[in-house]
């Protein structure tokens, strides 16, 4: 079974969906299930992964509702305040709802380079592990660190790095991404999607030899079995479409075994999301 371990829905609202700029301005409209179910029959995928883009309840009683009308939608990860003191309570509710499978908060978005490791927001990750969710961790690399600091803590977690933590492609940086990347990679309760890679190279530009040697990075050293492959539509769309999204990932691994090729595409997601 092929699954998109992350893509999201929105119905576009220009003061909530401010993120996309007029670079982004593409994706300035509605990204609905009846769109996306198209883009997966002529594209070969069986199932997908919802994830927040927006941090509110609200925004994971959408997704939920959606996951409960569309049987492609496989799983949801949602959004809640880690930090809200009554955060058992909140999670003991979305506990209730089957295709919720874990949440994310936008760190990449915090000014606050220590972000998650803010003692309320430990509080809050604590708890995800007691009610079985995973995480998603959505950063920058100058937040790696913290990140790493964070995996420590919990190795009883599942966490997942969002588009390879954002290396910034497009200005050839490498070595400290790499630097901290491997560090965390030695972690076996950390995954890593391959997701968001073209958006961070440049839009109109970038070239599967550009970002195949941060690909090759993340394969060698989280290995076949904690790979997820992501498309991050419809944010891909600014970069390309779907098909030269998924066929970056999949040229490249057509190296690998066929049970290799069957974990990144889709096995890794059913495992990690419990799908």
């Amino acid at each position: 079974m092929i699954i998109d371990s992350h893509q999201h829905f929105w119905i576009y609202e220009a003061e909530k969906h401010a993120w996309i700029d007029d670079d982004m301005k593409i994706i300035r409209k509605n990204f609905l299930p009846e769109d996306l179910k198209l883009v997966y029959q002529n594209n070969g995928i069986d199932g997908c992964v919802a994830v927040q883009a927006d941090q509110t309840l609200a925004e994971t009683d959408f997704l939920l509702d959606l996951a409960k009308k569309n049987d492609f939608i496989k799983g949801v990860v949602g959004w809640v305040d880690l930090r809200d003191s009554d955060i058992d309570i909140v999670l003991k509710y979305y506990s209730k709802f089957p295709k919720l499978k874990g949440f994310r908060h936008v760190v990449q978005g915090e000014a606050d380079h220590n972000f998650m490791l803010r003692p309320d927001f430990l509080n809050g990750i604590a708890a995800l592990e007691k009610h079985n969710f995973t995480y998603d961790i959505l950063i920058f690399p100058h937040q790696l660190g913290a990140a790493l600091d964070l995996v420590r803590r919990f190795p009883n977690q599942k966490f997942v790095i969002d588009h390879i933590a954002k290396p910034y492609i497009k200005d050839g940086f490498y070595a400290g991404w790499v630097t901290l990347m491997k560090v965390i990679s030695k972690h076996e309760n950390v995954y890593c999607k391959l997701s968001g890679m073209t958006t961070e190279a440049d839009y109109n530009n970038w070239t599967p030899e550009q970002i195949e040697p941060y690909i090759e990075f993340v394969l060698d050293t989280f290995g076949s079995n904690r790979i997820l492959f992501g498309s991050d539509w419809p944010v891909c769309l600014v970069a390309g479409n779907y098909t030269k999204t998924k066929e970056l990932v999949t040229n490249f691994i057509a190296k690998l075994s066929s049970k290799e090729q069957a974990a990144i595409m889709g096995g890794n997601a059913m495992q990690f999301y419990n799908l």
